[in-house]
């Protein structure tokens, strides 16, 4: 099933994908949750329940509706570097012995259609195509051989990086959450659905390929990277994982090529769909609310 949080007048709604279509389900089943999150936590009761509803006919079409990041606000944005083993090569790393977290913060999150914004304080914008994991379940201390069950679907993310804030310090997470820096989408495919393990991956600038892989790369793969985040922390319904990316990036070019205004980024998953991105000039105002 694909699940979408969508507007289309009043909004945000909560709906499920059908073809070229959208079933908005609040309107076909009462007392459902009116949040991503909030339907991730009650899958076991709401399933039967849309399964039914999409018998039915659909209420738009998804070209008459603003698809929005399927989960509005994540509670954790988690992303993993060095991950894929011809993005390591490119970059000229070592393989590193455990997989390299950081955070995305959560204010970074954007639809798979919006504006990334360039820096005012930045030029080295770069792109970063990757597979998404969204959680499901709450849990600790996962073992590799049941991190599937904690697994709700999966999207297609783009983990936007600002590369000299990146590299300032060793810790990355300024450089990588700036707002807007986590679109994703265009919908959650749920797990039933996808094998994460060898999914062709692929971005384009202005329609020039620039990254084409396969999830098969991943040095650390997605039940690899659940059995060891969980082993610090608690994952939560909704939490995203952003898996990694191959090589392609625009950082490990001679010369480096970044992201200007107006270039629009595609990246597309097998299986999954496509997100598309422009590029907009950030506004430098102070904003104070």
């Amino acid at each position: 099933m694909k699940l979408v949080t969508y507007v289309a007048g009043a909004g945000p709604r909560l709906g499920a994908v059908v073809g070229d279509s959208v079933v908005d389900v609040a309107r076909h089943i009462s007392g459902m949750p009116a949040d991503m999150i909030a339907l991730i936590r009650h899958w076991g009761s709401a399933r039967p329940r849309l399964e039914q509803a999409l018998a039915g006919r659909p209420d738009r079409r998804l070209s008459e509706v603003k698809l929005r990041a399927p989960v509005v606000r994540p509670g954790k944005i988690l992303a993993i570097g060095l991950n894929y083993l011809d993005h390591i090569e490119e970059t000229g790393a070592q393989r590193p012995p455990y997989p390299t977290f950081f955070a995305k913060m959560s204010t970074a999150a954007n639809g798979p259609f919006d504006a990334i914004e360039l820096p005012s304080v930045s030029d080295e914008l770069d792109y970063e195509a990757e597979l998404v994991v969204v959680i499901g379940r709450r849990c600790r201390n996962v073992p590799r051989a049941r991190a599937g069950e904690v697994v709700f679907g999966y999207c297609v993310g783009n983990d936007v990086s600002v590369r000299d804030w990146q590299k300032r310090t060793g810790q990355w997470t300024l450089g990588k959450s700036f707002d807007t820096h986590a679109p994703f989408g265009p919908w959650i495919t749920t797990a039933d659905e996808i094998d994460p393990h060898a999914l062709g991956i692929r971005s384009f600038v202005n329609g020039e390929p620039r990254q084409s892989s396969s999830t098969k790369q991943m040095l650390f793969d997605c039940e690899a990277q659940i059995e060891h985040v969980s082993e610090a922390m608690t994952l939560e319904p909704g939490d995203l994982i952003f898996t990694g990316t191959p090589s392609g990036v625009g950082m490990a070019r001679n010369p480096p090529l970044y992201l200007k205004t107006g270039d629009v980024v595609r990246v597309e998953i097998d299986g999954l769909g496509a997100i598309e991105n422009r590029v907009e000039a950030a506004s430098a105002a102070p904003r104070i609310e």
